[in-house]
């Protein structure tokens, strides 16, 4: 714990500091939240140098409301991280802002407060951040008084951590402020005795909960309804002690009461058939508890939707963080207009939803799903968002548009929306992610749909995180184009026509990563023999691509002034060494010559190739080899000339057409032939089909999978 030194002579005025010997970072924070009215707040501490705020001490709410945010980094989308970031003060004035500008807070903790967080530091550095809170009644904007306060707070807070700095003072965490304080003017107006006689007069049950929700207190008739004696009920949680209360939903009002101060209830069943209401009364101390007996639930009339006493939950914090984590794995643009409609839409109740994106200024429709008519969205797809549209303006202002029935939609927008759509409500949410608008998301109803605040709140967030995934997804489409763009301009785009050689080849590209790789095969039709060339380079990434390329245009140019196939396989390892990659490659080169039915091979670590004769049996040609291109300057690769009479079939392939986990890899290769053998004399298109078939099916590739087929031709054929 942080204690403060006496004040040194001719040092310091003494109004900076606190008494000797008692805590100072609790003392400053309660004597500021005691200035401006918050009722809760707490201490983060920067530890040196390293880039990380530490909650130090929480005053007014269990640190366990406050959990995911104990540790943070600096650079986290956070008010108080912000706060400390940028030297500035941090306010967000409720909810719907809390929503709007910081979904990850507002999804765990979606109820009505205000908050403010500032930096604590001198001019030479940061020492941490505080944040105050206060209830929802807070006016939206920080008076000028408050805001003066807490600075001048923050600004004696940081004086104090430098001059403990200074004398090498250790700052550790201190003891949270959670316990009861004093009962203003209760003692001298009512004795104990008569206060427990006056509560046991009272025909409903009574608890007193603490800020950690353990009851301090409980009459008899809260017992006699609850079902179990006092002392059971003293110094435990309500939901801990009775099974049918330990449900997320009756635990998360007791947060919406101490976090918004406002008052809260619910009815829960008591088994096996009684029904119990209980009201919460909060204040900065705990909470008051009224138990009575309700009617049954399908006996009660309908709750009015824009109550903010108990609003209905519309998402719970369990499916709020099912959500988003279900949006940290979508990867495409459609993943995430499949997910918006398949689990976040229902949730919230929405029958229909369009992803709109921003682009040059204009929208574009990124995906829809629940319209009967295409065209009611499509109307919208490049949009220049200067004309007036809800989603134009959305997206131009940050700001959601919600309208609860189609006269409200036709009064702002009578010339864009003349016609009905086949809905009754809406909401245009803006998608905005690391402070840019990308988008719009826009959820339609089929009836008129009144938003309560709560509503807008919990909706505003989840466009928050669905901005986030969107951010991501286009990235990755757009990367995922260039790749497959990447990819198709280094392959050949067609095998030349070889006279006495069909030939047909297959790429299938890893399905992970950004499904490119280093898998590569050419056919060149040089003078006086063609040649065949078939590699891959370690890696499935652009720069495993990019050298493919370079490999492929050298083998192509070696070739061309006519060196031999130990040669060229030579030339190439020694650029490849030269360009100075950490890459390695395997590589196959034929030099073919159908007319003596014969072919030439040289062999840099590849898989070897296979022979399937004209009478069916297939051979596995065991070529002498080197090592892989890029590892030994020295290194030289013997040729082997092999068979290719009419009606054989040479099989070219790369290792991602036989390895599978947990199979050796001669056993793999002999499964290859196998297949090579039994496919018969189909022709070279429908083999190539067959051969890879099951890997073009698979939902997963973890390696690119490239095969080149070269069939010998009758003379005349």
């Amino acid at each position: 714990m942080v204690t403060v030194p006496e004040e040194p002579s001719g040092q310091a005025p003494a109004a900076v500091w606190a008494p000797v010997g008692r805590p100072l970072l609790s003392l400053a924070l309660t004597s500021m939240m005691d200035d401006v009215g918050a009722h809760s707040g707490a201490v983060y501490l920067r530890r040196g140098e390293e880039p990380v705020l530490e909650m130090a001490v929480v005053a007014g709410l269990p640190r366990s409301f406050a959990a995911p945010w104990e540790r943070v980094g600096l650079s986290a989308p956070i008010p108080v991280a912000e706060a400390a970031r940028e030297r500035r003060l941090v306010w967000v004035g409720g909810e719907e802002d809390m929503a709007r500008r910081y979904p990850r807070i507002a999804v765990v903790l979606p109820y009505p407060f205000a908050l403010a967080a500032l930096p604590v530091a001198t001019g030479s550095r940061v020492y941490g951040s505080v944040f105050v809170t206060w209830p929802g009644s807070h006016p939206t904007e920080l008076s000028e008084r408050e805001r003066q306060e807490l600075t001048a707070a923050c600004d004696r807070l940081a004086l104090r951590l430098e001059r403990a700095a200074a004398q090498n003072l250790s700052l550790r965490a201190e003891a949270d402020v959670v316990d009861a304080g004093p009962l203003s003017g209760i003692a001298d107006t009512l004795g104990t005795l008569e206060a427990a006689r006056m509560v046991a007069r009272l025909p409903y049950g009574l608890c007193s909960l603490d800020l950690s929700g353990r009851v301090g207190f409980a009459n008899a008739a809260a017992a006699d309804l609850l079902g179990v004696p006092v002392s059971r009920l003293l110094g435990s949680q309500l939901w801990a002690t009775l099974p049918w209360l330990n449900d997320p939903m009756y635990e998360e009002r007791y947060r919406a009461a101490l976090i918004s101060q406002n008052a809260t209830s619910f009815v829960a069943l008591r088994p096996p058939s009684q029904w119990l209401s209980f009201r919460m009364y909060p204040s900065t101390t705990g909470l008051s508890v009224r138990i009575s007996r309700a009617r049954a639930v399908s006996e009660m009339g309908p709750a009015d939707p824009r109550s903010g006493d108990a609003p209905t939950r519309l998402v719970s914090m369990s499916q709020a963080l099912s959500l988003a984590g279900a949006l940290t794995e979508t990867v495409s643009v459609q993943d995430v207009v499949a997910l918006v409609a398949d689990e976040i839409a229902p949730a919230v109740g929405s029958q229909a939803l369009a992803l709109l994106g921003a682009r040059a200024g204009r929208l574009h429709v990124l995906g829809h799903h629940g319209y009967p008519d295409p065209h009611t969205v499509e109307q919208f797809d490049g949009m220049p968002l200067s004309e007036p549209n809800p989603g134009g303006h959305a997206v131009t202002h940050g700001v959601p548009a919600f309208f609860e029935s189609w006269e409200q939609l036709k009064h702002l927008y009578p010339a864009r929306h003349a016609g009905r759509d086949g809905f009754a409500a809406w909401a245009f949410l803006p998608l905005i992610a690391s402070g840019r608008p990308v988008g719009a998301c826009v959820l339609a109803y089929t009836e008129p749909h009144a938003f309560s605040t709560h509503e807008r709140a919990v909706l505003t967030s989840l466009a928050g995180l669905i901005a986030q995934a969107l951010d991501r997804a286009l990235l990755y489409d757009v990367k995922h184009k260039l790749a497959h763009g990447l990819q198709a301009a280094l392959l050949p785009h067609s095998l030349p026509s070889l006279p006495g050689i069909e030939a047909t080849a297959r790429y299938l590209p890893a399905t992970r990563g950004m499904e490119i790789g280093g898998d590569f095969y050419d056919l060149v039709p040089s003078p006086p023999l063609p040649t065949a060339v078939i590699g891959d380079v370690q890696g499935h990434n652009v720069t495993a691509a990019g050298l493919m390329g370079q490999i492929r245009t050298a083998v192509r140019a070696y070739t061309t002034v006519g060196q031999e196939p130990a040669e060229v396989m030579r030339s190439t390892n020694r650029l490849l060494i030269d360009l100075g990659s950490e890459l390695f490659a395997s590589c196959l080169y034929l030099r073919l010559d159908p007319a003596r039915g014969r072919a030439v091979m040289a062999r840099a670590g590849h898989p070897p190739p296979l022979l399937r004769r004209a009478d069916g049996r297939v051979r596995v040609l065991d070529l002498a080899g080197g090592p892989l291109l890029g590892i030994d300057e020295s290194a030289t690769y013997p040729t082997t000339e092999v068979e290719l009479s009419p009606g054989c079939v040479l099989a070219l392939y790369t290792d991602g057409l036989i390895e599978t986990p947990g199979v050796d890899i001669e056993d793999a290769v002999a499964q290859l032939g196998t297949r090579l053998g039994e496919a018969g004399d189909r022709p070279l298109e429908e083999l190539a089909d067959e051969l890879v078939g099951h890997y073009a099916a698979a939902e997963e590739r973890i390696d690119d999978v490239a095969l080149l087929l070269l069939r010998a031709s009758p003379p005349g054929g």
